[in-house]
């Protein structure tokens, strides 16, 4: 009888001491994990938009929910964790605890099992996690939360009940206020290559000894009436065969650079290289002005005089149409012209729309959403004169704008420089105006005259 006293002593010590450990490991983790997503719910709303979507999951009707989900999640994420550890309601705390972890176990095992997602998004731009790294994280915190929930009659308040219920609704105000603060500004901890104080242009370059990615090639072929696959790592293969198609696959991924899909191009021409080597730009960013922020487009006036001002440079980058350019321009009064960059890598660039950026030589020395526009910082600086290899030259060939290579193939058949009619400056501003580029010089060609 006292033995068995001992023994059911020892393990419900053991258990508690069991659960202890549980209860402070996800406790912790649940709190991190959350508030690293809750920094910035707008790039964990964007993941949620890439799982609802019919690739993955195949739930549109979500997709224009994924904001308001995304801080749902979030800020019960961290709440959880926070009553978790204080001893608030832990019944309710753990149901949730389980509950939540069993549909981020589901879900994280689909995109790795299926290959739809390469990201899970749960530790957000801090630590990237592969999908079967994600699902694995998963199922361990699933041990521990089970422990907690056969072991719940061990979690206890750490404090008298009215402290405890006050330190849980702190945890749940204080979460909340963090979520609205970095909507209406940004977020607090940039871990993204476009953060204050990086440099795109030194973010997109590879290394030399980078690794490369390495593929595995899957060659049909039909050899005696039958189907038969060979693979190899690209070369093709040697057998007495009819060839009927070839599959490739990554098995391994190669180096990818932190900047990924970031350009400023016109209509023609790919102007990144000249931006990034440029100080005091000034870049406004909107992946779609269908949908900018009313309120911040009604500021781009007041920052684009006072930019031209003190002398700075000042572009917009956008992934929306020409039309959509410049029914902005007409009906905010602005002058600036829009280049154009992927929509994804815009959304990564700053967490607003609009959102502005300070570029000196491609480095980011300021960001600011549109709430705080009027908190940049922009002093009077020398004007900076454009060097010639930079040059945007307009070549007019019967009223038509053409490229340089059509120019020289075309002065070899019989075509010359002529003067302007109209003062140089006058045809520039014209041109500008009319196709978006900022040309620094115009040259016009016509037949070389007989006489």
């Amino acid at each position: 009888m006292l033995k068995r006293h001992l023994r059911s002593l020892i393990f419900k010590n053991t258990m508690r001491v069991i659960v202890h450990i549980s209860r402070v490991l996800v406790g912790v983790l649940f709190i991190f994990s959350g508030f690293i997503k809750l920094n910035d719910p707008i790039g964990f709303s964007y993941k949620l938009q890439e799982y609802f979507s019919a690739d993955v999951l195949n739930l549109p009707f979500l997709e224009p929910y994924a904001l308001l989900i995304s801080v749902f999640v979030v800020v019960f994420e961290v709440v959880l964790g926070v009553f978790l550890l204080v001893g608030y309601k832990p019944k309710f705390t753990v149901w949730s605890l389980l509950l939540m972890i069993v549909f981020f176990t589901f879900l994280t095992f689909y995109a790795a099992y299926f290959e739809k997602v390469k990201d899970c998004g749960c530790f957000g731009d801090f630590l990237k996690l592969k999908p079967w790294e994600s699902f694995w994280k998963d199922v361990v915190l699933l041990f521990f939360i089970l422990l907690l929930f056969f072991g719940v009659k061990h979690i206890t308040p750490l404090y008298s009940k009215l402290l405890t219920t006050v330190l849980a609704m702190v945890g749940f105000i204080v979460s909340l206020w963090f979520g609205y603060h970095v909507l209406m500004h940004l977020p607090t901890l940039d871990f993204r290559a476009y953060a204050i104080g990086k440099n795109i242009k030194t973010g997109m370059e590879i290394p030399e000894d980078a690794p490369k990615p390495v593929q595995e090639y899957s060659w049909k072929f039909k050899v005696n009436g039958a189907e038969q696959i060979l693979k190899t790592n690209g070369s093709y293969p040697e057998v007495a065969g009819e060839f009927i198609s070839v599959e490739t696959k990554v098995i391994q991924e190669g180096y990818t650079p932190p900047v990924q899909d970031f350009s400023i191009e016109s209509a023609t021409d790919n102007l990144t290289d000249h931006f990034l080597t440029k100080d005091n730009v000034i870049i406004v960013v909107s992946y779609n002005l269908d949908n900018i922020e009313w309120d911040g487009a009604s500021k781009l006036k007041a920052l684009q005089d006072r930019a031209l001002k003190n002398n700075y440079t000042i572009i917009g980058l956008t992934a929306s149409g020409e039309a959509a350019k410049q029914r902005i321009k007409d009906a905010y009064g602005i002058d600036f012209d829009w280049y154009l960059c992927d929509e994804k890598a815009l959304k990564t660039v700053v967490r607003s729309n609009p959102g502005v950026l300070e570029l000196d030589q491609g480095t980011v020395t300021q960001k600011v959403h549109w709430n705080d526009i009027e908190a940049l910082e922009l002093p009077e600086v020398e004007k900076a004169l454009e060097p010639i290899k930079n040059s945007i030259i307009a070549y007019i060939v019967n009223d038509r704008i053409v490229t340089r290579a059509e120019a020289d193939s075309l002065k070899a058949i019989g075509l010359e420089e002529v003067p302007l009619l109209k003062a140089k400056s006058e045809i520039l501003d014209s041109l500008r105006h009319v196709y978006g580029q900022p040309y620094t010089d115009v040259v016009k060609l016509q037949l070389k005259s007989t006489n």
